[in-house]
């Protein structure tokens, strides 16, 4: 096992998808761009940034439930700092949503006391609805609006395609589909996308990912990494150090050992054992984790 990989992962459709995002945002009067909570930074398209100009913005910290609070209410405070309207939601249980459409007029309340000083009442907010893959922005669509209207999937890429959506006479959205950037310039923004699952793990080596995310977490959160494995410092003297070249490998193989991932002869399946970490951490079995601070 390498000590780092290296995330190339760029497919071409999202370039397609780029450009369509582009023209859409001449019909726009905000951007509400849906972040991973356990992620705000890593996860947020650095393009939507130039492509957006002058829109107003709103963001959505989906999948709140499963990161560190401590930490969540830094970003919040980051991100006030910058004038930007911010709401914390779970979009599976819906909630947090009630918070969504006071933030959606707050984030546009210039607009629309120029609108009513012009004398134009009751015009519906246009908002695009932007984010990375698997971020959870089909799911927050159908929790808001209260029907399936996007698409949902648990894997990058189910959103194909452009579709406006009426959620009240308020307020209408522009539904795109997700789309990465093209070039990680911090690799360690990369590897924290894959360990969300915004790019595809099958064109990822797991095992590697799931070795750099476990050092991750025994240097940030050792006691749930304790807690979920049941490892401790006597088990982990179960196991002589010269026989692995890493400790991300010592730490896979008592997992491995902890929740029978072996081949046959005893064997450690580090594929099937990087699943799990991964799964694990994904849905939160792990703890409430953020990968990232302000």
């Amino acid at each position: 096992m390498s000590d780092k990989p290296i995330i190339n992962w760029y497919p071409g459709h999202m370039n397609k998808a780029r450009k369509s995002m582009e023209s859409g945002m001449k019909l726009i009067d905000l951007v509400i761009e849906i972040l991973d909570a356990r992620a705000p930074l890593s996860s947020r398209n650095p393009d939507i940034d130039k492509m957006a100009g002058g829109k107003d913005r709103l963001i959505i910290m989906n999948k709140a439930d499963l990161a560190d609070k401590n930490i969540s209410d830094m970003w919040r405070d980051y991100f006030k700092e910058k004038g930007i309207e911010t709401v914390f939601i779970n979009s599976k249980n819906k909630e947090g949503l009630r918070n969504v459409m006071p933030a959606v007029k707050k984030a546009c309340e210039k607009r629309i006391k120029r609108n009513e000083a012009r004398g134009i009442k009751n015009q519906p907010i246009r908002a695009m609805v932007a984010g990375i893959p698997n971020v959870g922005k089909s799911t927050f669509i159908n929790a808001f609006c209260g029907k399936n209207m996007a698409k949902t999937g648990n894997k990058p890429g189910v959103t194909k395609g452009e579709q406006w959506i009426k959620v009240n006479p308020e307020l209408q959205l522009l539904d795109t589909p997700g789309i990465l950037w093209p070039k990680f310039e911090d690799q360690e923004v990369g590897r924290r996308l894959a360990y969300l699952g915004s790019i595809n793990d099958e064109i990822l080596v797991t095992e590697e990912l799931a070795g750099d995310l476990l050092l991750f977490l025994k240097d940030n959160y050792h006691n749930l990494l304790k807690e979920r494995y049941n490892i401790d410092d006597e088990t982990e003297t179960e196991i002589d150090d010269e026989v692995f070249s890493t400790p991300q490998s010592r730490m896979m193989d008592l997992i491995a050992r902890k929740r029978g991932c072996l081949k046959q002869g005893g064997e450690t399946d580090y594929f099937k054992t990087a699943g799990v970490i991964l799964d694990d951490f994904r849905s939160g079995k792990i703890g409430k984790i953020t990968l990232e601070r302000p």
